[in-house]
């Protein structure tokens, strides 16, 4: 029996792969399918075919899904599926309810642009809330498992370049597959932004002989964390203890300027730090998207 807890939970998820769906429709339909603009994956290899052979673009999404889904349900379970189905099956619908709008414009850059990022915003936030949309995104999933390292959005890139390549022979325009390659270059940035977020931050090495007013001022004033690493001047032969600190770009110019008040000499070795893992980033146990 599931508690009300649970049932809240599952229930807020479908509300936002209903609204992530939504929006991912609507990015094919009223921006890349009435431009013909295929920039990969299932989406876009339902966009040639129907050129092909007139079967409306969101039948062609569910047709061509059946196959990755029963790969989907040995990999992942049924759970993760049932999910997925309700997504695929949404899609395939709003795809076809929408497609007699036509294009909301029919500038290709701007079509792609906004067809693209509609559809990263949707794959994210339906990846967030425990399912997928189906096609590439299994396929990643099913990846992911065993390379983890690689992010989501690089391995939709080189998934979507072979569609881009059909792309460009079924319509016969390079300029379209152009366009399409830029799409699937702005889906990649896009669907890492909704995932990860702007994860890059400052790490930040301090060495003062004023190291305790710095670190008291950062953890009062910027409330970062402060680690001191213990060092030896190799000239002098004293020891000091050195500031380890990552904080959130943002903060970074209040403790430039911390720095300078306390000690104007201080020598500091700035670096960017991609990901960050523990209290106030990102957790050690979720699952890696």
């Amino acid at each position: 029996m599931m508690s009300k807890k649970r049932m809240k939970e599952v229930t807020w998820n479908y509300i936002r792969m209903t609204l992530a769906a939504v929006v991912y429709s609507v990015g094919i339909s009223l921006f890349l399918d009435p431009n013909e603009l295929a920039p990969g994956g299932v989406t876009g290899i339902s966009i040639v075919l129907n050129r092909l052979t007139g079967v409306e673009t969101g039948t062609l999404i569910l047709l061509l899904n059946v196959p990755i889904l029963l790969l989907g349900a040995w990999k992942f379970g049924i759970k993760v599926i049932i999910s997925t189905l309700y997504c695929i099956v949404f899609v395939s619908l709003l795809t076809n309810m929408l497609a007699p709008v036509g294009a909301l414009t029919t500038e290709p850059i701007l079509a792609i642009l906004a067809g693209c990022s509609m559809i990263a915003i949707g794959m994210g936030f339906v990846f967030r809330a425990g399912g997928t949309t189906g096609g590439t995104d299994i396929i990643i999933k099913v990846i992911r498992r065993s390379k983890p390292h690689i992010r989501t959005g690089t391995l939709l890139l080189l998934l979507d370049a072979a569609v881009v390549i059909l792309s460009v022979i079924v319509f016969g325009d390079l300029d379209k597959a152009l366009y399409a390659g830029l799409g699937a270059f702005v889906t990649s940035l896009v669907l890492d932004l909704v995932l990860y977020g702007r994860d890059e931050a400052k790490m930040i090495y301090i060495i003062s002989d004023h190291a305790g007013k710095i670190a008291d001022r950062l953890l009062l004033e910027l409330r970062v964390g402060v680690t001191y690493v213990e060092g030896r001047g190799a000239f002098s032969g004293r020891a000091k203890d050195i500031i380890l600190c990552v904080m959130r770009k943002p903060l970074f110019p209040k403790a430039e300027e911390i720095v300078k008040q306390e000690d104007s000499e201080a020598f500091m070795i700035i670096s960017s730090a991609t990901e960050i893992y523990g209290e106030g980033y990102k957790s050690y146990f979720g699952e890696k998207l």
